[in-house]
């Protein structure tokens, strides 16, 4: 994992990748508890059965705003010395491929600006993809923005 010391120096990293996360599985399991928490039950992530007869492939699929959360459980770098770093926003976001249950997913995140804000704070946006493994196609493609803080 990259470690940059404090806000400030993420700005040497402009233009550069910042990281690839470790693999983790999208299974099942988290795909019904995403579903109970946000109450979207549509068939297509959480009715095994008729997936395996209805949807190519035969699974079910992780919803797309499950993976795109998956960004902020994937962490690539990280700021050492910092008071607090907030989520910012989303410039554009892409779901360009299903995840089928039981994928391994991971993220790889490029820098594309870092800039100065009130507070003494540098606003960081980045090019986040989430990967699945075996697939040339990403499953997201997204512009995730964070402002961290000294």
């Amino acid at each position: 994992m990259l470690m940059v010391a404090i806000p400030q120096d993420v700005k040497q990293h402009v233009g550069k990748e910042m990281g690839v996360s470790d693999w983790v599985t999208v299974d099942q399991a988290r795909i019904d508890k995403f579903a109970e928490a946000t109450g979207d039950f549509q068939w297509i992530h959480v009715d095994v059965e008729r997936a395996k007869r209805e949807m190519p492939g035969g699974k079910t699929i992780a919803h797309g705003f499950l993976t795109l959360s998956l960004i902020a459980g994937l962490p690539v770098w990280r700021v050492e010395k910092l008071s607090r770093g907030i989520n910012y926003g989303l410039n554009k976001v892409r779901f360009t491929s299903p995840v089928p249950a039981g994928s391994r997913v991971r993220l790889r995140q490029t820098c594309l600006s870092a800039e100065d804000v009130a507070g003494g704070g540098v606003r960081v946006t980045c090019e986040s993809v989430i990967e699945i493994e075996g697939q040339a196609k990403p499953a997201v493609v997204a512009e995730t923005m964070a402002i961290f803080y000294p």
